[in-house]
């Protein structure tokens, strides 16, 4: 895996920003928002996984940690194959527990055997106080191994280990809604936010030229390796909706027999759909008095005006087809949305939910290509031009996985501050619909 530092005196990466470029400080920040993310669960629920794609709080807890010890601290020291980087970057470095490594380790198989993804919610034990101390312990040592001169490799590293912790806070809020949800009492994670009411603006479409652009990251700042090299890409004419989908948009598909017409899907979209049964996106329930939405602040009415989220690729390429448009390939998306977004709605505002489209915080008459929902592509998961994952068991972090996927991009209201960016492809299996993913469009120009 190449993983893509900061070089000295460049711009501060933009996780915890006003923390500039103090790794120990953007360290104990990160650490500190992934505890404070699990402050209003109980220990029953952090216990538990409500299917085999979700992870129990607690193994979040314990796994972003194992991460920083097996990686940071020991290099893969103490595991079997190890990851191709020689001894521990510790000085006297050991195992905080001997079998931590074979029940948090993910899916790193030269670092050694695990314990299957999907009973991870057998793991009644270690309890949670003592993973609170395998946290604390192993942040205490990080400290003291970043009051020392760093390499280049180490900073990387620790980079790397960040943005993890950050993905792994975006999976533990979408974790917990699905379990949450699975609760017939329907809980609440936290309270609600004021309610900002409003009309979600007119659905138009923005043109783009076509001809060679170039995609992919480059420059200063943070990037995974699967968001490299930076290469060029021929796109023909293309129009991006001016916003994703609504729920009242979604609902009139629905209402014309969307999810039983057949020459609307893909073959294995509309299997799926048979098969689970799916009627709606995920978290909707059909009452007599009209559609309710469970949320992370508990279930409400459907508001019609929202981002349509929790669908699967499927229901949005079916869905696009019904418009008679299309989805757009990442590359499209990407050359569309341009410079990054700060004002994107994600995580940091407590919000947990895609909001209305605020037309006042749209740029070049597009609005939320940042935040609220990831959107899907068209695009299938495979590596770039010239991509090489790097030797050893930290190559495996993307590079495994480039089969069977689409991209989806932009971020959510889930995602943490600071970790969103134009060149960011997340991708997920094609049925999946537990992550806030929804719908943006787009056609021939």
């Amino acid at each position: 895996m190449r993983l893509v530092p900061k070089p000295p005196g460049s711009s501060p990466v933009r996780t915890e920003r006003s923390l500039g470029d103090d790794l120990a400080q953007r360290f104990r920040a990160v650490r500190a928002l992934t505890e404070s993310l699990c402050a209003p669960l109980s220990a029953e629920d952090m216990v538990v996984q409500s299917m085999p794609d979700a992870s129990p709080a607690k193994w979040h807890l314990a796994h972003t940690t194992w991460f920083f010890e097996t990686f940071f601290l020991g290099t893969g020291a103490g595991a079997a194959g190890g990851t191709g980087e020689g001894g521990p970057r510790e000085p006297g470095f050991t195992l905080f527990h001997p079998r931590y490594g074979y029940l948090f380790n993910s899916y790193y198989d030269a670092v050694g055997p695990r314990h299957a993804r999907a009973s991870r919610g057998l793991l009644t034990r270690p309890l949670l106080e003592e993973i609170r101390a395998y946290r604390a312990q192993v942040d205490a040592r990080v400290a003291a191994l970043l009051a020392r001169q760093l390499d280049a490799r180490g900073k990387a590293v620790l980079e790397l280990g960040l943005n993890h912790e950050q993905q792994h806070q975006e999976l533990l809020l979408t974790d917990v809604k699905h379990a949450l949800y699975s609760n017939p009492l329907r809980p609440a994670y936290a309270p609600p936010p004021a309610a900002a009411l409003r009309r979600a603006p007119p659905l138009g479409f923005v043109a783009h030229a076509g001809g060679l652009h170039e995609v992919g990251h480059a420059g200063p700042g943070f990037a995974f390796d699967n968001e490299c090299p930076r290469h060029r890409v021929w796109l023909e004419p293309f129009a991006l909706a001016t916003r994703p989908v609504t729920n009242g948009e979604y609902v009139a598909f629905m209402e014309d027999g969307g999810y039983r017409r057949p020459e609307l899907w893909l073959f294995d979209g509309f299997a799926a759909a048979r098969a689970n049964g799916w009627e709606a996106p995920l978290y909707w329930e059909r009452h007599p008095s009209g559609w309710t939405l469970f949320t992370l602040h508990g279930p409400r009415p459907l508001d019609l005006e929202e981002p349509v989220a929790h669908v699967s690729l499927y229901e949005a390429d079916a869905y696009a087809r019904w418009t008679g448009a299309r989805l757009p390939t990442e590359e499209e998306w990407e050359v569309a949305a341009g410079a990054d977004d700060d004002s994107a709605d994600t995580a940091d505002g407590g919000r947990f939910h895609p909001a209305v489209a605020d037309t006042g915080r749209a740029r070049q008459g597009v609005a939320q290509l940042f935040g609220d929902v990831w959107e899907w592509t068209r695009s299938a998961y495979a590596p770039y031009p010239r991509f090489r994952p790097a030797a050893g068991a930290l190559g495996e972090y993307n590079g495994k996985f480039m089969c069977n996927q689409f991209v989806l991009r932009g971020g959510s209201c889930a995602t943490p501050a600071g970790h969103v960016r134009g060149t960011y492809r997340n991708f997920f299996y094609p049925e999946a619909r537990w992550q806030f993913s929804g719908i943006r469009l787009a056609r021939e120009a």
